[in-house]
């Protein structure tokens, strides 16, 4: 019976460890972008970008087929049956010599499209490590939240229970104990529904690591905010650097500039090879007769020189096109450039606003916290009714509430300014 117990003691730890986890911030980062469903489909976009970008694929290698096939016919006439059995065998080799340059530009064309992937890769890893912050983070706050409603609830229920005993003893009359019961009551619906949120937030952060499993992590992180002072030129200088979005739109201006030199190289000639080997094996037999075989082998080789000299003035337009659009890529080059400074100023700005904020909230709340302890204790004795008491049970909990939002807040603006300047990938991959 003591085996069985120590067994069974042992399943009940083991199943409790593997309901339970500790997740710190670097391992749910670790885990979304090994595991991120959006990761996996661009990462794997990335891939056919990497496949596709070959000589080959631009063209500069040769085609080769070969053939083999039959042609069997069977006569039957009055004088005597025949029959013809038909072998043959093609091997080719197409290739284009000269085509104004065009395979050195299609590779080049390849080079900026893999570049291009990767630049989008590097977008989707760095927006799932920002939500994937912010998503870890939010779940702490629900924590915490969850804690001071608790703390406030716990104030209301021990009221509740002294009105009652009050009322027992004709301390107290009805009217007072209707009101800590709602104040009470209130407070529990506050409870619930922060719990409900506390789950949710939990819920969202499995989604974005694509865990499907159902395991209760324990998060390690600290809820705080640890400010940081940046310089605006430097972060300006890292967003030129390093953000993704003006990156790609390197590429895409790059791209434009190709398709240019790609309209242009249609002016030129164009030197094609066509070669092969073409052999035939024919067996015509009559009946009651010998079989006769005959083999032949053809081979050829020929080059090819192709100009033209004029399409409607299809390739002129085609160019035109080609530079309007590099000269609108560059409009929209600076356009993205001005977008991303005033977002960055924006962000600088509201990052300094809620340090500030941060520290208003956290002298508020030490203020509400103070008050909440001198009002219990006026209210202990009777010197504040019920009424102003509630009051600053609310003014507490709203501070409380307040100071966890601005900690929040805080992280957001924090974690949005390292994505714009480019170096959230390096903070925290």
């Amino acid at each position: 019976m003591k085996t069985i117990l120590l067994l069974l003691i042992f399943l009940l730890s083991g199943l409790l460890v593997k309901a339970q986890q500790t997740l710190t911030l670097t391992d749910a980062i670790s885990k979304a972008l090994e595991n991120n469903y959006g990761i996996i489909i661009t990462r794997g976009n990335q891939q056919i970008a990497e496949a596709s970008n070959t000589w080959g694929a631009a063209g500069r290698y040769p085609y080769i087929n070969l053939s083999l096939s039959d042609n069997n016919s069977y006569t039957i006439n009055e004088n005597a049956n025949s029959s013809t059995i038909r072998l043959s065998a093609d091997a080719s080799v197409n290739w284009t010599l000269f085509d104004g340059f065009s395979v050195r530009i299609n590779k080049t064309r390849l080079d900026e499209l893999e570049e291009l992937s990767k630049h989008n890769t590097a977008i989707m890893v760095e927006g799932t490590i920002q939500s994937v912050i912010l998503a870890y983070y939010d779940v702490l706050l629900q924590k915490e939240k969850l804690k001071t409603v608790e703390e406030v609830l716990d104030l209301s229920e021990d009221r509740y229970r002294q009105m009652e005993d009050k009322k027992e003893y004709g301390a107290a009359v009805t009217y007072d104990v209707l009101q800590a019961q709602n104040a009470y009551l209130s407070d529990r619906g506050r409870f619930l529904l922060q719990e409900v949120a506390y789950k949710n937030s939990i819920r969202n952060l499995a989604y974005l690591m694509a865990d499907t499993e159902n395991v209760r992590y324990e998060l390690t992180e600290k809820f705080e905010a640890i400010p940081v002072d940046y310089v605006f030129a430097d972060l300006q200088a890292q967003m030129i650097e390093n953000n993704k979005s003006l990156k790609n739109q390197y590429v895409n201006q790059r791209l434009l500039e190709n398709a240019i030199a790609a309209a242009k190289s249609n002016y030129s000639p164009a030197l094609d090879f066509r070669g092969g080997v073409t052999g035939t094996s024919t067996r015509s037999g009559i009946e009651d007769q010998e079989a006769n075989w005959s083999n032949n082998a053809n081979f050829y080789g020929n080059f090819i020189l192709s100009w033209n000299l004029f399409s409607g003035g299809n390739r002129k337009r085609a160019v035109q096109i080609a530079e309007i659009d590099q000269e609108l890529g560059l409009v929209e080059l600076e356009d993205i450039q001005h977008d991303l400074t005033n977002r960055l100023a924006n962000l600088y700005e509201f990052y300094l606003v809620q340090k500030e904020l941060l520290s208003v909230a956290r002298e508020n709340l030490e203020a509400a916290r103070l008050n909440l302890q001198i009002s219990q204790e006026k209210f202990d004795v009777g010197a504040i009714n019920s009424f102003n008491f509630r009051d600053v049970q609310t003014f507490y909990l709203n501070s409380a509430q307040a100071e966890l939002e601005a900690v929040y807040s805080f992280i957001d603006a924090h974690t949005s300014l390292l994505r714009i300047a480019g170096v959230i990938i390096q903070e925290y991959e």
